[in-house]
């Protein structure tokens, strides 16, 4: 199964650069992580004023500000949704205070030509 993860820190600073000891922790674990298979890529996300959020309804689009912090992202290949938290879990552990929003990636089979 895949998974889409995003990190929302809780930290009161966003975009400040980490402890050169918070990233070698998390180096290691994204090290650890993408040898054991879990982890199938990551990256970190722009500060919330960057980003924005597009709808369209009824024929009109309309954008706003986004109001979520997101720290990063990652896709994570596990055997199961608790698999998965556990994974995320030990994430947290080195990332910090926050919160993991966790999305399964559906995954249908090929249709016949």
């Amino acid at each position: 199964m895949r998974f889409l993860t995003i990190y929302h820190p809780t930290q009161s600073e966003e975009g400040g650069m980490p402890s050169p000891e918070h990233m070698a922790e998390m180096g290691a674990l994204i090290e650890r992580m993408t040898k054991s298979g879990y982890l199938v890529s990551t990256e970190p996300l722009t500060p919330r004023d960057a980003c924005a959020r597009l709808t369209l309804a009824k024929g009109q689009f309309t954008v706003a500000p986004e109001t979520v912090r997101a720290g990063g992202f990652a896709f994570i290949n596990a055997a199961s949704k608790d698999d998965c938290i556990e994974a995320c879990k030990d994430f947290l552990k080195a990332a910090g205070d926050g919160t993991v929003e966790i999305r399964q990636i559906l995954e249908f089979a090929p249709q016949p030509a």
